[in-house]
């Protein structure tokens, strides 16, 4: 009888209180048979409604309540797929009006250009019919619902009803329907849900709050009245609205008119212009033969088998889009390559969009693309990051707003956002709320009540009624989406205007514009992005190698490096990895002296190893036997040999699922990647059982006995979810070889490049410091009369630029390098006078021995600073002076000043000068650890440079302590860490007393006690 067409979830940002599950759940509870979404100026959840809808068996209706200039408010539904279109027109209009506001504010003149197939429905109370009639000018309610029949006709506009008993809604309603009278329209009643349940009313007040800056206690007038606002039974709106049993009835012929299905398949792509009135496909194979020529080696009937599938896909000039954006990045001089599933194909190595030649390294096709698969394959391609908005820029101007935009995230509540956010909503002081935030250990806002540290701070409170409702609404909104973000780098490119199938908004970036669905919504309905992702690591390859060419004259081509130097696989094999791509961290450096790379194959391997996903399915430890050969290799059959050899009879690659299936069951390529693609769905047990039947059978006809069989299946269900794919991999080994090469033979420039490209990688600034010291490169103090912004190679040494140091924003940079170029400053009183940066800014260059070559000790020019009549835009009077005699700064406090505002130092270490008491104690140095003995008590001592407790380590915590000679590992088991928590957690310095262990040349400290380092 009732079904609501006017429901709001939580992508109604900071409005709506539930999800769209939630509130399908309640539809379903209450036997409705369809369900409106009518979220505010958005789309965000409508493909996960829909498909959450079409599992319930409820019929989904698709719409949004728009808001128009003036601030009123206007609900439409879609009818068909022309009002799908307009309704994703009009809600891009509405953000692209006044792209500087937050709110969208759809011109009226553009909505009547845009109605075919939506239904209008107006008369909520932040409607314009509605708010005029409350405020008693029924002519003008008359003349407005008039213009909305004028724009959209009598048979698609209704006036809604809405009565949350309220004071004065009866009479709104009566004057509503009187309405209808006048116009000849029909009513329809609503009920503006927002939340699904009525308890939902508590969580959505503090989301108004949370919207509005605002606590509860001062936001009356913004939040809704009372709790009414809930997905209502059929029986509970006969009761509301007795004398109008047609406004219930009305909303089935509403619903029934409502037939849109929300279904793409792959997106219409621009026409790429070829030459010569050659098809797309032509002139993809032409493209292909023509680097072929270079590559004699490359088989035709390998090529021929792509360009097949890639013609009956469609896909051609989906393949010259990528290939011209890598052209264009390469014609710019923008280092590039594609990774990710691409790697497997030959076509996308012959176009130069990946660096890896898939058939020399036995790569599937049919992982990136396949008949069976009728979805565009996913290319990542990574620019370096400096230059990426060029690319990103290129792709806007070359196909036009309306058919391009970047994809959408939506920032979702974590623990310390949920805290802060609810917390100030509640009224709780927000320095208390600061200190609650920072004593979290865990990101979900769900658990908080399970975080260690916080119960350990504030456990003592949290019974209170004040911290309980905090932690509640926290758990409520975990997950919730907040905010819309951009991502990374994914952007959609259409044929058709992009702007009818999705709506798009301006991102805060400017010069971008993101579409309203993340990439997940986007490829379940098939428009899949291309990702054109920044990569820090192709920036500093890139400064690297300008900076050998500009001091040694040397030209390199990276590209075309031999992949086999002894040299540069022992650095990468003795764990020296620290700046090195991808395998510097904690994990990597202690994995690499047991597997101990020799080729480039071993870095694809080492690359998937070390992955969550691997070391949960038991991968690592068989492999690292067997190559040790600790452990036989075996293989469950013969069969599997030639898919397994190359990982020692192991599952490593994503790719392997598909050569076992092939080789083990006779599965064809395309279906044994759809075997693969359902061990990583959210189902995947049940999606891949649907395989079974057909493995077991084809597996036996290869003559395999069924316990076999089974059992090899079983262990693709195992591994195939975990796996790594080798393309991937592969296409990340080249950067592995490429860093690591320049860290051998040119390290000056190696780590120049990394400091100017933070923050990347593992370790922070101060480590890839002190490691360049470590491999005999000097770092030099900023200079106000040396140092550039970035940093710089001077005398064979680094020079520290002058964006490390803190408060020197753009401005400072600019002004600083602009000046110097009138000649060297004379003193401090020069410097102030013609830069006027501000006093912070030039107190903080004092602090890290910026004005040292000056002669006058850091305290006296401190001093002098404070005499200086000094304002940044006028010129400064000196006092006199007094004749003060000031002590000089000890090393420890310059030291400690330079890690505050630098967060590194290019003196001695900070354990260097401990040393001399820590011999007398017995505490030991990392590079006393190499004389010592297996399962020796130690002490060690040393700087947190890491802290990491992985979810798949059990509980185990893993710290990386840094002294003068290197690095320590320390492993905290659980009881430990909780005996002994606050100092590891907290304590920059540290001691450790435990056990040494030392396993295949890797040394680490199994902590049994724990101490902060005391101050000398």
């Amino acid at each position: 009888m009732y079904v609501e067409l006017h429901a709001h979830s939580f992508f109604s940002l900071l409005d709506g209180a539930s999800p769209p599950e939630g509130l399908l759940d309640r539809a379903a509870f209450l036997d409705m048979n369809a369900l409106a979404l009518t979220d505010h100026d958005a789309l965000y959840g409508v493909v996960r409604f829909y498909q959450a809808a079409r599992e319930r068996g409820i019929k989904p209706i698709l719409g949004a309540e728009l808001t128009l200039e003036g601030g009123y408010h206007l609900l439409l539904l879609v009818e068909d797929s022309r009002g799908w279109a307009n309704l994703c027109r009009l809600i891009s209009l509405a953000h692209h009006t006044e792209p500087g506001k937050a709110r969208a504010a759809l011109p009226i003149a553009a909505l009547a250009d845009h109605v075919e197939g939506l239904i209008c429905l107006s008369g909520c109370r932040k409607g314009e019919i509605a708010a005029h009639l409350l405020a008693g000018h029924p002519k003008e309610a008359l003349a407005a619902a008039e213009k909305y029949v004028r724009i959209f006709g009598r048979d698609r506009f209704w006036i809604e009803l809405q009565n949350h008993l309220l004071p004065d809604d009866q009479g709104l309603v009566a004057d509503l329907v009187e309405l209808t009278g006048h116009l000849g329209v029909g009513y329809v009643a609503t009920n503006n849900v927002h939340y699904a349940a009525r308890d939902g009313h508590r969580l959505q007040d503090v989301l108004v709050c949370i919207r509005h800056r605002t606590t509860l206690d001062e936001s009356a007038h913004l939040r809704r009245p009372n709790s009414e606002y809930y997905l209502k039974s059929a029986e509970e709106m006969v009761t509301l609205f007795a004398d109008y049993p047609e406004a219930l009835s009305n909303t089935q012929r509403i619903a029934a008119s409502c037939c849109f299905e929300l279904r793409y398949g792959v997106q219409d792509l621009p026409a790429f212009p070829t030459p010569e009135s050659l098809s797309p496909i032509h002139y993809l194979r032409h493209l292909c033969d023509q680097a072929t020529y270079h590559q004699p080696l490359a088989p035709q009937e390998q090529l021929a088998h792509e360009l097949g599938v890639i013609e009956r896909a469609g896909l051609a000039n989906y393949f010259l889009i990528v290939w011209d954006i890598v052209r264009f990045a390469r014609q710019k001089g923008i280092r590039c390559q594609g990774r990710g599933s691409a790697a497997n194909s030959l076509v996308a190595y012959l176009l130069g969009i990946t660096p890896v030649d898939p058939l020399a390294h036995d790569l599937v096709f049919e992982r990136f693309l396949s008949d069976e698969r009728a979805i565009a394959p996913d290319i990542d391609m990574d620019f370096q990051a400096d230059r990426r908005e060029e690319v990103i820029q290129y792709v806007y101007q070359r196909y036009g707003p309306e058919h391009t935009a970047m994809a959408c995230t939506l920032v979702t509540f974590r623990a310390r956002s949920a805290m802060r956010d609810v917390g100030k909503a509640l009224g709780f002081p927000l320095g208390l709320l600061d200190r609650a935030a920072k004593a979290l250990d865990t990101r979900d806002a769900g658990t908080i009540a399970d975080s260690a540290s916080f119960m350990e701070t504030f456990g003592g409170q949290t019974h209170h009624l004040p911290w309980r409702q905090l932690l509640d609404i926290c758990r409520q909104i975990d997950g919730f989406p907040r905010h819309l973000g951009i991502h990374n780098g994914g952007m959609i490119i259409t044929g058709p205007p992009l702007v009818e199938m999705v709506p798009t908004e301006p991102a805060t970036m400017p010069d971008r514009v993101v579409t309203q669905w993340d990439k997940d919504s986007l490829e379940d309905v098939g428009l899949v992005k291309i990702d054109l992702l920044g990569l820090r690591m192709l920036s500093a390859i890139a400064e690297a190698v300008k900076i050998i060419e500009d001091t040694m004259g040397e030209q390199l081509d990276l590209g075309h490096l031999p992949l086999d130097d002894p040299a540069v696989y022992e650095l990468i094999a003795s764990g020296d990895t620290i700046g090195v791509f991808q395998v510097e961290s904690r994990a990597q450096a202690q994995m690499l002296p047991q597997l101990k790379p020799r080729t480039f194959e071993d870095l694809i391997v080492e690359i998937s190893l070390v992955r969550p996903g691997p070391i949960q399915g038991d991968m690592v430890h068989p492999y690292l036997r067997r190559r040790q050969g600790r452990e036989p290799v075996a293989y469950l059959h013969p069969l599997l040999e030639p898919a397994l050899a190359e990982t020692l009879g192991v599952i490593i690659f994503q790719e392997q699922v598909l050569k076992v299936a092939r080789d083990l069951a006779g599965f064809a390529p395309g279906q044994a990647e759809l075997l693969r693609r359902a061990m990583g769905k959210k189902q995947a047990p049940r999606e891949i059982e649907r395989f079974r039947e057909t493995f077991l059978i084809g597996a036996q006809a290869r003559g395999v006995l069924l316990p076999i069989a089974e059992q090899v299946f079983e262990q693709l269900r195992a591994f195939g979810g975990y796996s790594f794919p080798k393309s991937h991999a592969a296409s990340f080994a080249v950067l592995v070889y490429q860093s690591a090469w320049l860290k051998r033979y040119h390290p000056l420039a190696f780590y120049t490049a990394i400091l100017n490209n933070q923050p990347m990688g593992f370790w922070s600034p101060a480590v890839v410091v002190n490691d360049a010291k470590r491999h005999g490169v000097r770092t030099l103090p900023v200079d106000v009369d040396r140092s550039r912004t970035e940093c710089t190679v001077e005398d064979g040494a680094i020079r520290l630029g002058f964006r490390y140091v803190a408060g020197m924003g753009e401005a400072s940079l600019v002004r600083l390098e602009e000046v110097r170029r009138t000649g060297a400053f004379r003193g401090l009183s020069d410097f102030c006078r013609r830069t006027k940066l501000p006093r912070r800014v030039v107190e903080n260059l004092i602090l890290v021995g910026a004005m040292d070559a000056w002669n006058v000790p850091r305290r006296k020019l401190i001093w002098e600073l404070g005499k200086l009549r000094y304002h940044e835009e006028e010129l400064d009077l000196a006092l006199l002076d007094d004749g003060v005699e000031l002590p000089p700064l000890s090393q420890a406090e310059e030291m400690g000043m330079e890690y505050g505002i630098l967060g590194l130092s290019t003196g001695d270490h900070v354990m260097a000068l401990r040393r001399p008491r820590l011999k007398k104690i017995g505490i030991l140095s990392s590079l006393d650890l190499e004389s010592r003995r297996d399962k020796e008590k130690v002490k060690v001592a040393g700087l947190v440079v890491v802290r990491q407790a992985p979810p798949t380590a059990k509980g185990h915590v893993f710290i990386t302590l840094e002294d003068e000679y290197g690095l320590v590992n320390v492993i905290v088991r659980p009881g430990v860490y909780q005996r002994f928590r606050h100092c590891l957690r907290n304590a920059p310095l540290i001691t450790v007393e435990g056990i040494l262990q030392k396993r295949s040349g890797v040394v680490s400290v199994l902590a049994q006690r724990a101490a902060a380092l005391a101050r000398q």
